[in-house]
């Protein structure tokens, strides 16, 4: 990619932005930023300034400049009348993935798409990796680090032969040109996003983008037991080497048997070096020893890494036991799925905090899963609507999360597990996920 002396608009600063302003910068182009803040309040205010970067608002006449490119941060919704403006004039709209994938020298590029596991699938992915290529191996994407920064801090303009864990969201997809995985997988489909996208439809086909530049040579691994992803892969075919995976068959190429993962044929990894709880993290495991094992790396390395791993922040987390009483931090559970898995972990005494932004995701599943459940406590802007089409009058409705454990302490007893698994966005209260797990675990460690 060429881009000296070209004009790039670069729309949404945060941490993706600025790495991409940053690689934009280092390869000669002009760059104009497009922020709903003014430039006196954004905290990289002095970078910028001294980057010679323009910084402009986002009122519809900002975009009839002369752009050659356009860099998107996921988080702007890609049909917003602005993006198409751009479209309508040609304007070609990357992520910041798709600007650092075309300015690097070839890297291996491991991919993990889907709706629930992605976090905890890169995260062993990237442990085992580090382990057979020590030194050469990363883990950036939709799981916090921006591939741009990756590319700038270990110069991968200059080095190739990298190992990359790259969790990949839907809204980094939606805008991808030319970036090819050498192996991916597509964790699983289930509802979420209806906030973002135009439809369940359009949702699930944009994770199916990961699969679209990868050759004959590449490896996709499927899960054959989603329903959902095998009508989308089968609507828009995948054209690489496929391997399959599965929890409950052992006709698929990758299978559970006699105790044992067994990858391609071979007996890969021993279940008791599992310490991570839930079925769900057993598929979690398996895709990432599927991809881990693509690339060469041996069953010592993998399980090594396997055996020492204790899971991810805010996937059900453990945060302490008091009084008999366990605490459980699921934040990361944004959408109804993810919480009907956090419950699968748990058979008796949970009591449920529920709540936050409404996506307005409807609650069968999660109604369907309470027979762990003791209570259901909800909390939030959402908190009544998710309490009432759950248990109805039978549940608790408070106002924050303070309140919510609150209650729950007034009813646990030695046994019992207080979980906190929202099924929605935190955004009512909280900017982020993990700021709302950081808080319910600060709440919790003050208990006394």
């Amino acid at each position: 990619m060429e881009l000296k002396g070209k004009h790039v608009l670069v729309i949404g600063l945060a941490r993706s932005g600025m790495a991409a302003v940053r690689v934009l910068k280092k390869l000669g182009a002009q760059v104009t930023v497009s922020e709903s803040k003014q430039l006196e309040d954004l905290k990289e205010k002095d970078e910028l300034t001294a980057l010679g970067v323009s910084v402009v608002g986002q009122s519809m006449d900002v975009f009839d400049g002369d752009f050659d490119l356009c860099v998107k941060n996921p988080g702007v919704p890609y049909r917003a009348p602005f993006i198409l403006k751009l479209e309508d004039k040609g304007v070609p709209i990357i992520t910041e993935i798709e600007l650092a994938y075309q300015v690097s020298r070839p890297q291996h590029y491991f991919a993990v798409t889907g709706t629930n596991g992605k976090t905890t699938t890169t995260t062993i992915l990237y442990e085992i990796l580090r382990r057979a290529f020590p030194g050469k191996t990363h883990v950036c994407g939709n799981i916090g680090t921006p591939l741009c920064e990756v590319v700038m801090d270990e110069n991968l303009m200059e080095e190739e032969g990298h190992y990359i864990a790259l969790e990949i969201s839907n809204k980094q997809l939606v805008n991808i040109n030319q970036f090819r995985p050498q192996a991916a997988a597509i964790l699983n489909l289930t509802p979420d996003h209806l906030d973002f996208m135009p439809s369940l439809d359009a949702y699930y086909k944009s994770k199916t983008e990961v699969y679209r530049n990868m050759k004959d040579d590449d490896l996709f691994i499927l899960n054959a037991d989603d329903p959902e992803l095998k009508v989308y892969t089968d609507r828009y075919p995948i054209r690489c080497r496929i391997q399959t995976f599965s929890l409950e068959r052992t006709d698929t190429d990758n299978y559970v048997k006699d105790g044992w993962l067994w990858i391609a044929g071979h007996k890969t990894l021993a279940l008791d070096d599992i310490h991570i709880p839930g079925k769900h993290n057993l598929q979690n495991i398996m895709a990432a020893v599927s991809l881990a094992r693509s690339a060469g790396v041996s069953n010592e390395d993998i399980a090594d890494a396997i055996r020492n791993f204790k899971g991810v922040e805010h996937r059900i987390e453990f945060v302490r036991e008091l009084r008999g009483v366990k605490f459980y931090n699921d934040s990361k559970g944004t959408n109804t799925d993810a919480t009907v898995t956090a419950l699968k972990a748990f058979d008796h005494g949970v009591i449920l905090l529920l709540g936050g932004f409404e996506k307005g995701l409807p609650m069968d599943d999660v109604k369907a899963h309470l027979g762990c459940v003791k209570k259901v406590i909800g909390f939030g802007a959402c908190g009544p609507r998710l309490v009432k089409d759950t248990v109805g009058d039978e549940g608790i409705v408070v106002d924050n999360l303070q309140q919510a454990v609150a209650e729950a302490v007034k009813i646990a007893k030695s046994g019992d597990t207080v979980l906190l698994s929202p099924s929605t966005s935190s955004y009512d209260q909280y900017s982020c996920f993990e700021e709302r797990g950081e808080h319910f675990k600060s709440i919790v460690n003050a208990l006394e």
